[in-house]
């Protein structure tokens, strides 16, 4: 267990308050080490022995750690003073220096988890900026480990393309699965059948790629000159892998722009 306090400003929000059950229910530190900010200073999170507060300044006075977990337009209204702290940041587009010039951060983490830590399945890249000791780099790395997987990348740029990719969460699928279930419906099948087929293919059959590697699968049902190699040739020739590059620098691109969009 660690001793470090953890504050999360916007600690009772989907996002901030995901990561905040998820420290208690894995007991990455003690009940009364993370600290949360709330309006009303009243949540569920507070009989599980969180301590709650109303002032952000209050949480970032007694914590060792900050997370800030609000939407990026409402960062400039924050008014907090870092001064010697460490600050994570689950705000899309806002730079790291943008960060340490309003908080006075000693350091800046910049991550972006996505929607699955409600199920403790998200993949949150994170970038370091300034100096952050090894033992604060490893409790970053094991709190996003209580809501799925993590990793450290090395350039900043890559948190913002990463927040079109693995940022996006379920979006991704969740087109694919609209598109194959319209699609199916168009061809006559009716709609609680093409709706339980194309979540088959998204949500169930795509459990075989945690054990296996994907270009290994294509090329082997490629190879196989059935059915799916078939639906495979249509979808390379229709371009899709290029369509797919072209949604991601789009969705990049605002990421980058930051509060200027």
């Amino acid at each position: 267990m660690i001793n470090e306090t953890l504050g999360i400003i916007g600690g009772t929000g989907w996002l901030g308050g995901a990561i905040a059950k998820a420290v208690l229910a894995k007991a990455l530190l003690p009940a009364g080490n993370l600290v949360i900010s709330n309006r009303s200073g009243s949540h569920p999170l507070a009989q599980q022995g969180a301590c709650l507060v109303t002032d952000n300044q209050d949480l970032v006075d007694r914590s060792d750690v900050i997370i800030i977990a609000v939407r990026p337009e409402h960062f400039t209204s924050l008014n907090i003073n870092a001064t010697g702290k460490t600050v994570i940041s689950l705000m899309a587009g806002i730079k790291a220096q943008a960060i340490i010039a309003q908080t006075s951060a000693a350091a800046v983490v910049r991550a972006m988890p996505n929607a699955a830590v409600e199920i403790e399945q998200s993949f949150t890249p994170w970038y370091c900026a300034g100096e952050v000791e090894a033992t604060t780099r490893s409790f970053v790395q094991r709190v996003f480990e209580c809501v799925g997987t993590a990793a450290e990348v090395q350039e900043e740029d890559f948190i913002d393309y990463l927040s079109a990719l693995s940022g996006t969460g379920p979006a991704f699928p969740a087109l694919l699965m609209t598109a194959l279930a319209n699609q199916a419906m168009a061809a006559g099948i009716p709609g609680d059948i093409a709706q339980l087929a194309a979540k088959n293919v998204v949500v169930n059959s795509s459990q075989l790629l945690a054990s296996r590697d994907a270009q290994q699968m294509i090329d082997a049902l490629v190879a196989y000159r059935g059915v799916t190699a078939a639906a495979l040739l249509a979808m390379s020739q229709g371009c899709f892998e290029e369509q797919i590059g072209r949604a991601l620098q789009e969705g990049a691109a605002v990421a980058r722009k930051g509060l200027q969009a």
